[in-house]
């Protein structure tokens, strides 16, 4: 059993350390091996429907998902010399009718680490797929 603590804490520790090395890689842009890329690709869920959608989103674009609207402000991949990973700066906000927007989420989400950094929301996910 307390090994198994342990362990826990051992993982915690490696993601707290991701958690802050991965945002300020991708934001350098000095971080050799990741290329900005004009389109971030997303997925994205209606819990409610169970409904699954692809989302090509251009850098500097908004798109709607539900009453989701999202932009790509940037979307970076590694090079293929380089272990994969593609991530994306995206800003999500909540239009509904009759009411002001809500800004939702403002950060980085990373394809191969989507609860790292993820939207909460009781009826969509959205995460990063891909850029290119």
């Amino acid at each position: 059993m307390n090994a198994m603590r342990h362990i826990g804490v051992g993982l915690t520790g490696l993601a707290l350390a991701l958690g802050a090395a991965l945002p300020a890689l991708a934001q350098s842009g000095g971080s050799e091996g990741m290329q900005s890329m004009p389109m971030a690709v997303l997925q994205g869920l209606d819990k409610v429907t169970a409904r699954v959608v692809t989302l090509d989103v251009p850098v500097g674009n908004t798109v709607a998902f539900g009453s989701l609207r999202i932009t790509a402000r940037t979307c970076r991949k590694a090079s293929p010399v380089e272990p994969p990973e593609s991530a994306a700066f995206l800003e999500v906000q909540e239009a509904r009718p009759d009411e002001a927007t809500e800004a939702l989420f403002s950060g980085w989400m990373f394809a191969s680490s989507p609860a790292l950094s993820a939207l909460e929301h009781p009826v969509y996910d959205v995460w990063v797929i891909d850029c290119k």
